[in-house]
């Protein structure tokens, strides 16, 4: 436990590790939130990313970055049969006991990067590094307003997991791969 501004920050054990291995879904997951500094006014997107395919099951974008913010981005999660490991940085909204509580209701384990050691993190973080860089970056024009931000953001998603194929997944897109792994299998988000 430690005090941040007055308020108690609890501090998860690092249970990932570093070992992004993965032989199912939902078996390990990373979120983060990053800045969208662009439109009208500032707005943050919160997304948690799967590491079996680097799929993202869940994302908000709001322009303020609270426990409600993130605790929405949770519960987009679907219903989880097997065990779960969920690993974030030690962000005050994800430090916070009604986070933890949350996280503990849908019976995941969470799992907290160290001061100082991002790698555990660096897929959701590389996922945000390239919906920028392939966007806003790329197209200034992107940047105009919060409703074409926030337009941008999801139709990069939806791209992302639904066409962008990557190497790792033999040349798939995340959500092919997962399909192809687990026939028949339903997966609601």
């Amino acid at each position: 436990h430690k005090k941040y501004k007055g308020k108690e920050s609890l501090v998860a054990s690092n249970v990932l590790n570093g070992d992004l291995k993965v032989s199912r879904p939902l078996e390990k997951l990373v979120t983060d939130i990053t800045y969208l500094h662009w439109g009208e006014k500032n707005m943050y997107l919160s997304s948690i990313m799967d590491l079996h395919n680097g799929e993202i099951i869940a994302h908000t974008i709001g322009d303020t970055q609270d426990l409600a913010f993130v605790i929405d981005t949770l519960d987009q999660l679907p219903k989880l049969i097997e065990s779960c490991i969920l690993h974030l940085d030690q962000g005050l909204g994800y430090t916070s006991g009604k986070y933890q509580t949350s996280v503990n209701k849908k019976s995941i384990t969470m799992s907290m990067s160290r001061k100082g050691t991002p790698s555990d993190n660096a897929p959701i973080e590389s996922f945000h590094s390239t919906l920028k860089s392939e966007t806003f970056y790329r197209y200034p024009e992107l940047k105009s307003s919060n409703e074409i931000v926030t337009q941008t953001v999801l139709q990069f998603i939806q791209h992302y997991n639904n066409k962008r194929i990557q190497t790792k997944l033999g040349f798939m897109s995340p959500i092919e791969y997962r399909e192809t792994q687990n026939p028949g299998e339903i997966f609601l988000l």
